[in-house]
């Protein structure tokens, strides 16, 4: 877990993470954000009944936080100091559960015998449940633990102890299985935490040492043997080897590494030795930003999640005046015995707590979340995950979406210049520039021996190109487009530019501003990915309307959108054309989700219904922006997320249906007299119980 980070925007508070003994139920959750934001000093808090954690951003001092959370009736520590809570023992349940099985043994013989079993059941069993649930009531918060107690104690008033003492056992196990049920959720999210090393053997005046990974600093030597994972992200500088990537990326088949390839954080190395040069330190590495993005989506809610909360808070203190009028209205009117309405009522307080509503939508969230996060996609909440599901329509970037990103300069045309003066001239400005075409550009003209300085002034032109000044005369690179604005496309050169264009490759022209003229063209090539075409027909097998938005030629973008399988394909668009277009689309089919990789992309990518980007080469600007981020840049997984969006809004609407279904159920048995507390009981944490079952479904999706 990473240091206690300061909040943005506030002035010296730390966002710090708790976790929290017993936190099971959305009314537990209530209680705590409830009383801890009452807190001076405190900004704000999100806990999740879900991962048993709360994030608090706070300016109090060590230990205040801890107090409160014990004041509240609960034990916390910071998520650095994990645990395993329960907040039942079993030995609680299973002696409570023998002595009421001797109570009822006892009643053949006599009830006070019986009462000598029943009470110690309801003792040991209920000790934990009525201290939580009384320190809560003290709070003024009515939670499943005070109504439970109270239920109990008022059976035990009217002399119903076997009743209490039954209740007492099944909710006792009920809460004991749920927090089981839920720990495989936690221990989901928190195996992520043990993927990076805390050591690292770094190599410091030629000699090796084994250090904590948080000490070594970028530009540090690392080695990393055989089978060992990588406790840094880095560059390979020396040594070749198989890596395993599947952790982070959902990649099964290990990837090649050879010097010069970068390698990250939490993967595994083959069987090869790799020195390796470090590039990020251990808090920001690729891991540790991912694990930063899961336990952000995990405090946050999904609009599904707020709409149950707000129902759960209405729906429980109505159902408690509903209990006391049952209580006291029909023996007032003659319709029956007082303790015949009071035991209705009680039942009624066991039903009043919505524990499965609430909890029905969060485990789904977080369960979906890390599911997606070990297949390489990182989902920022749970409001972008249920987009996903809501989606109708996919537009993609081309360059370093679509295709690979790795431009390669295949035709250099000499017009007004000759072919190596233009390749001089679009050298020195692109060396300026630190993007994949820069590197193509500079990188031909090395090989074929051009000499070149690196321009002055150079200034990019977003979607359009770049200028600058070489040797005191104004360059320009850019666009067709970029030309026809600035007056400078001569007739001489259409025919270059459609034959390069019919090619599926980029031209791009280098002119002389001050002279008037075009010194010639460059020819870009970029191959599609390997699984684009795949991609494409995935979605639109899934009904999703595919569209391909490009600052690129026509002719190029048709012709890439054609060989991966895209219909409609919108070209030469500016960053701001593009965030239009995008919203154009959503006015069509509603959901839409942007895939992009770069700066250019970034107005689209927040225009969207859900932004996407990419991780591998995507900008920082994209990955910000976005909210969604495909780690291994594979774009199979924007179906495999859309799927999962789906699959996450249907068992999100099982859950909250069977919740409610059981709910009204009950009530109406207990109205009529044909529940009974233990009934009561079993209902409800048996609610519970499957919706929980039924979220952690997703897990393996």
């Amino acid at each position: 877990m990473s240091a206690p980070a300061v909040c943005p925007g506030c002035d010296g508070e730390r966002s710090e993470v708790f976790e929290v003994e017993g936190l099971d139920c959305g009314s537990e959750v209530a209680a705590i954000e409830k009383h801890l934001r009452s807190l001076p000093g405190v900004c704000s808090v999100r806990a999740s009944a879900a991962t048993g954690q709360a994030t608090v951003v706070h300016t109090l001092g060590e230990g205040v936080v801890e107090r409160a959370f014990q004041k509240a009736g609960f034990q916390a520590r910071k998520a650095a100091k994990r645990g395993a809570p329960a907040p039942a023992s079993s030995w609680d349940v299973v002696a409570a559960a023998a002595l009421t099985g001797a109570g009822f043994l006892s009643l053949l013989a006599s009830s006070r015998l019986a009462i000598a079993f029943f009470l110690p059941a309801i003792l040991v069993g209920g000790a934990r449940i009525a201290h939580k649930g009384l320190r809560r009531a003290a709070q003024g918060v009515l939670d499943m633990n005070a109504l439970m107690t109270l239920a109990v104690v008022g059976a035990m008033v009217i002399g119903e102890w076997g009743e209490g003492a039954v209740t007492v056992v099944l909710f006792a196990l009920a809460q004991f299985l749920e927090s089981r049920s839920l720990e495989r959720a936690r221990r989901a999210i928190t195996s992520l935490l043990k993927l990076a090393p805390e050591v690292a053997v770094v190599v410091r005046e030629g000699t090796e040492a084994e250090v904590p990974a948080a000490t070594v600093a970028r530009g540090e030597t690392i080695v990393v043997g055989p089978g060992a994972r990588l406790p840094l992200d880095g560059m390979v500088l020396t040594g070749e080897s198989e890596i395993d990537e599947s952790t982070l990326t959902g990649e099964s088949e290990p990837r090649s590494k050879q010097p010069g390839d970068e390698v990250l954080a939490g993967c595994i190395n083959g069987s090869g030795v790799l020195t390796v040069r470090v590039t990020r330190a251990a808090a920001e590495t690729t891991l540790a930003r991912i694990l930063r993005r899961v336990e952000e989506a995990q405090a946050s809610r999904s609009p599904s999640q707020g709409f149950v909360e707000a129902f759960a808070r209405l729906y429980t203190p109505a159902v408690i005046a509903f209990a006391v009028v049952i209580a006291v209205v029909p023996p007032l009117l003659g319709w029956g015995g007082a303790f015949e309405w009071l035991y209705r009522a009680l039942v009624l307080l066991v039903v009043a707590c919505p524990c499965a509503l609430v909890i029905s939508t969060p485990v789904s969230i977080v369960s979906a979340i890390t599911a997606a996060s070990r297949k390489g996609v990182l989902i920022k909440g749970g409001a972008h995950l249920e987009a996903m599901g809501h989606l109708r329509a996919v537009a993609f970037d081309k360059t370093g979406t679509l295709t690979r990103g790795v431009p390669q300069v295949t035709d250099v045309v000499g017009l007004s210049r000759p072919a190596e003066e233009v390749l001089a001239l679009a050298a020195a400005v692109e060396a300026r520039l630190d993007h994949p075409l820069g590197v193509a550009v500079t990188g031909l003209a090395r090989r074929r021996g051009v000499a070149f300085e690196a321009a002055a002034d150079v200034r990019s032109l977003p979607g359009r190109g770049a200028e600058g000044r070489v040797g005191g005369r104004p360059v320009l690179l850019g666009s067709q487009r970029l030309f026809e604005e600035r007056g400078l496309l001569p007739d001489g050169a259409n025919g270059d530019l459609t034959r390069l264009e019919s090619e599926a490759k980029t031209a791009v022209l280098v002119g002389l501003p001050a002279q008037g003229e075009v010194a010639g063209i460059l020819g870009i090539a970029d191959a599609p990915r390997s699984e684009a075409e795949a991609a494409v027909a995935d979605l639109r097998a899934h009904g999703l309307v595919v569209t391909l938005l490009t600052g690129d030629n026509r002719r190029t973008a048709e012709a890439v959108a054609k060989r991966v399988g895209i219909v409609e394909c919108h070209a030469e668009l500016l960053p701001e054309e593009k965030a239009s277009l995008v919203q154009d689309l959503r006015a069509r089919w509603g959901g839409v989700a942007m895939v992009g990789d770069g700066v250019n992309d970034a107005p689209a990518l927040a225009t969207a219904s859900v932004g996407i980007a990419m991780g591998e080469r995507g900008s920082d600007t994209a990955l910000e922006t976005a909210d969604v981020v495909l780690v291994s840049d594979d774009l199979r997984r924007v179906a495999d997320a859309v799927r999962l969006g789906r699959a996450t809004r249907r068992v999100i609407r099982e859950n909250i249906g069977f919740a409610l279904a059981v709910k009204a159920l009950v009530l109406g048995l207990a109205v009529a007299g044909y529940a009974s507390l233990w009934a009561a009981v079993a209902a409800d944490m048996g609610a519970s119980l499957l919706v929980i079952a039924n979220g952690l479904r997703l897990l393996r999706k």
